[in-house]
């Protein structure tokens, strides 16, 4: 991870019942792109490593014969049982709390892995080289994440723009001015370079799919709330005592730009990096290695 930091498990504590509501959806076309481009028909096994509530687990688990999300919080675990219980995706899903530097752990070998806007919080090379040895011959390590620096325009939308700028100045004034994470800090924010990561585990020429969003979201006081609540820097548990004191303070916020409590804007579009499992002798040549 990034110097001077550990993983704790506060990093999310309290965050899990808000992400259903409060976090910004994937491009709607995501699940149809993966299931063209990895070929899925409902066969193969699925690993979503920090899996969270189950975000993307449950849409893609009908496409597998097995879906498993593994993730060290116990909220979002419960919240992924929750969400799976009595739906078609029961009988094909199973969660286990752990974290990714504990695997394999007896979970056996998968079609496809995929980190959806979790990679950053592993021990990122560790983590990719006992993936990459999970993966069938033929398998795929999928990365997903919102499309990085991408501008979401606000004109034409039915209410006022979400306040971010001035949500951030809230949490800074409760939290500090340094990122929290955990019970740590992080001053530079989370580690890139994933691809010189996933490189040096074995996978080779990746290829790259952008999902287009744009569509315009209507949010409303408590949507806008729970995604504040949703994000690692702000999760309740780290306002202790204050906590009520500042979600108070939000939403009074929140009422200064939108007196009725609604808000509106662009969906984030999704990028999506696909990386084929290498067969190891591949890989020896073409590294040099071996």
């Amino acid at each position: 991870m990034t110097d001077g930091w550990e993983w704790d498990e506060t990093l999310f504590a309290g965050a899990a019942t808000h992400y259903e509501r409060g976090r910004l959806p994937y491009a709607p076309g995501l699940v149809p792109l993966l299931a063209d481009v990895l070929g899925l028909d409902g066969t193969g096994r699925l690993l979503d490593v920090g899996c969270g509530p189950g975000t993307l687990a449950l849409p893609l688990a009908p496409l597998f014969a097995e879906a498993v999300g593994v993730d060290p919080d116990p909220g979002m675990i419960a919240e992924a049982v929750r969400r799976a219980a009595g739906g078609a995706a029961a009988a094909r899903t199973r969660w286990v709390r752990m974290r990714a530097e504990e695997l394999p752990a007896g979970l056996g070998t998968f079609t496809v892995a995929v980190f959806a806007q979790s990679f950053h919080w592993m021990d990122r090379d560790l983590v990719a080289r006992t993936v990459h040895g999970m993966l069938r011959p033929g398998g795929a390590l999928v990365h997903v994440s919102d499309l990085k620096g991408e501008r979401r325009d606000t004109a034409g939308l039915s209410y006022p723009a979400v306040p971010y700028a001035a949500i951030d100045e809230l949490v800074r004034a409760y939290l500090g001015p340094v990122r929290r994470a955990g019970r740590g800090v992080l001053p530079d924010g989370t580690p890139d370079g994933e691809a010189a990561v996933l490189a040096r585990a074995g996978f080779l020429d990746p290829e790259r799919h952008v999902v287009p969003g744009g569509r315009a979201l209507e949010r409303d006081e408590d949507t806008v709330v729970a995604c504040v609540f949703s994000m690692s820097w702000s999760a309740p548990g780290l306002f202790g005592p204050h906590r009520a004191a500042f979600e108070t303070d939000l939403r009074r916020t929140l009422r200064t730009y939108s007196p009725t409590g609604r808000f509106s804007e662009r969906a984030p579009s999704t990028e999506v990096f696909v990386w084929r499992r290498t067969d190891p002798q591949r890989w020896s040549h073409a590294t040099g290695t071996g």
